[in-house]
């Protein structure tokens, strides 16, 4: 497993060199924290504490995911086409 490097997300996702808080920046790093839990689960299958840490962060992920549907659709298509969510 590898540390997520927010700086590069933020760079990627990101309006700005500082911007870590639009739902663009904070759905692309969701995303990699719950790859990399998903990957842990694999190896650690009673890892319940953990499973619910990443049911919450799918939730939060969704929620910020519906957001950006409402606001603009183009930028929703374009960040899961980017991040390869199957939705």
């Amino acid at each position: 497993m590898e540390k997520i490097d927010k700086s590069q997300m933020v760079k990627k996702f990101g309006a700005h060199e500082k911007d870590t808080g639009s739902s663009k920046v904070q759905v692309a790093i969701l995303t990699e924290r719950i790859n990399t839990l998903t990957e842990h689960f694999s190896t650690h299958k009673k890892d319940h504490h953990s499973r619910l840490g990443l049911l919450k962060m799918v939730g939060k992920r969704r929620r910020h995911l519906d957001y950006l549907k409402k606001k603009d659709v183009s930028v929703y298509q374009s960040l899961i086409q980017a991040l390869g969510i199957r939705k």
